[in-house]
């Protein structure tokens, strides 16, 4: 007698089998420990030898050529490699079994082992201990690297609050003079080695992306753990993260744009 009623019924009933339906598939994810399900994924696990999380880590690098340069660069003892195809899926604005069905994010859950959101994440069940960010250092890469960080806060905290998550910092420059060369990672810092190399003879190398890095280069700047640059992401506070996350990456419109507005004087090296 009460269509509304009714309606309301049946649409909180299709909610809660779509939920079930979304555990289901993130508990099978689970199951599966080192082989990805090859079937057309558009980037495939190299794994690492050692099975010590503790000792163990894992790259996620943006595109396939940088992911064909970092195999060919990494340590197989200890370091994983997992190529990832252009941008993600915006986790803020999509259901769960939307993003169940996002075959990168599926292949990091399988991956990493852990499950996802809720009772059915299992941080202690993690395969590496780091798991290290790696993009293209420029607007493109920071947007792919927001959208990871989105994925991770929202479904995989705990491993933030454990101290796993890291971001890599490739170079930005090379600069060589002769047999030297350098390595600056921004521009204070290519400016203070091109002073002092001089301006004769001096070449200077921007860096478009990682994939222009041969696996030689790409080990020595940003994989080795003896000379590279990494940050530990870390949640000091966590509801104003949650606030940020929700203005920058969800659908209402306003509250980002009145975030730009206010930020706006402080953006420093703006690449457009």
């Amino acid at each position: 007698q009460n269509p509304s009623v009714v309606k309301k019924i049946v649409d909180k009933c299709a909610l809660a089998a779509r939920a079930r339906a979304a555990a289901k598939k993130a508990r099978e994810l689970t199951r599966r420990k080192t082989a990805l399900d090859g079937s057309g994924l558009p980037g495939k696990l190299a794994d690492c030898s050692i099975r010590d999380p503790e000792h163990a880590e894992i790259f996620l690098v943006e595109g396939d050529s940088a992911g064909g340069s970092a195999k060919q660069g990494r340590d197989r003892q200890f370091q994983a490699i997992l190529p990832l195809k252009g941008k993600i899926l915006n986790v803020e604005k999509a259901r769960l079994e939307k993003i169940l069905s996002n075959d990168e994010i599926r292949t990091i859950i399988t991956a990493l082992g852990t499950g996802i959101g809720g009772d059915e994440f299992k941080g202690e069940k993690v395969r590496y201990h780091k798991i290290i960010i790696m993009t293209d250092a420029d607007v493109d890469g920071a947007h792919i690297r927001t959208l990871l960080l989105t994925f991770f806060f929202r479904y995989m905290r705990k491993l933030i609050e454990l101290g796993h998550i890291y971001i890599a910092q490739p170079p930005l420059y090379r600069i060589a003079k002769g047999k030297e060369e350098y390595y600056a990672y921004d521009e204070d810092e290519r400016e203070e080695i091109t002073k002092r190399f001089g301006k004769d003879g001096v070449n200077i190398q921007r860096y478009k992306g990682l994939g222009e890095m041969n696996p030689d280069q790409l080990w020595k700047t940003t994989m080795d753990p003896e000379q590279r640059l990494i940050l530990q992401v870390n949640i000091e506070e966590a509801f104003e993260a949650d606030r940020v996350f929700s203005t920058l990456m969800g659908d209402n419109v306003e509250p980002r744009r009145q975030f730009i507005e206010k930020n706006a004087k402080y953006v420093r090296n703006l690449d457009v």
